[in-house]
């Protein structure tokens, strides 16, 4: 997952450096002399994705410095997904399955609830899977206990599409009167 950060920010940087093509594209075949346009375009890719390898390999473990340090920036990339790519989907699956099963405890506070839900789903999106907003405002309707059925009913009925910081607000003034 750290990988994945790191791959993340690297982005950013090649993007404002105009030089994310480097992660996209294989390094070039040098081409035949006769082209200079092309000889130079080639150079230019060489220089970019050398530049970019450099600032990754500072970022990592020495271990994986030594095993990646001769890797182009687009093949340490793939090296990199290869390695870790399925940890993060193990990972994916189990916090996935964590959401899903999370449901409110009678005794529970729904805002503890609702952030717990928030951190599996901040989980989720650190992971390349985010969900879209009407899906985990569904979801985290769905964990709640059933005498929020009142609640659910009203917002639905009003076709309201809060963001989840906004939901845990009205769920918690929703407790409120619950509680009285």
């Amino acid at each position: 997952m750290v990988w994945l950060q790191q791959l993340l920010n690297l982005r950013i940087i090649l993007k404002q450096e105009k030089k994310d093509y480097v992660l996209e594209k294989l390094t070039p075949d040098e081409p035949p002399a006769l082209s200079k346009a092309a000889h130079d375009s080639f150079l230019k890719h060489i220089d970019d994705s050398l530049d970019f390898s450099c600032l990754m390999l500072a970022s990592m473990v020495p271990d994986l410095q030594r095993d990646l340090e001769h890797y182009t920036t687009f093949d340490m990339i793939e090296h990199l997904k290869e390695m870790f790519g399925k940890q993060d989907r193990t990972k994916r699956f189990d916090t996935m399955r964590a959401l899903h099963a999370t449901k409110m405890e009678e005794s529970g506070n729904v805002s503890t609830h609702v952030l717990k839900m928030k951190s599996y789903m901040d989980q989720l999106e650190r992971l390349g899977s985010p969900y879209p907003q009407d899906l985990a405002t569904d979801i985290i309707l769905n964990s709640l206990l059933k005498s929020y059925n009142a609640f659910i009913m009203n917002y639905n009925m009003n076709g309201w599409e809060k963001p989840i910081s906004e939901l845990h607000e009205m769920l918690k003034t929703a407790e409120k009167e619950y509680l009285k």
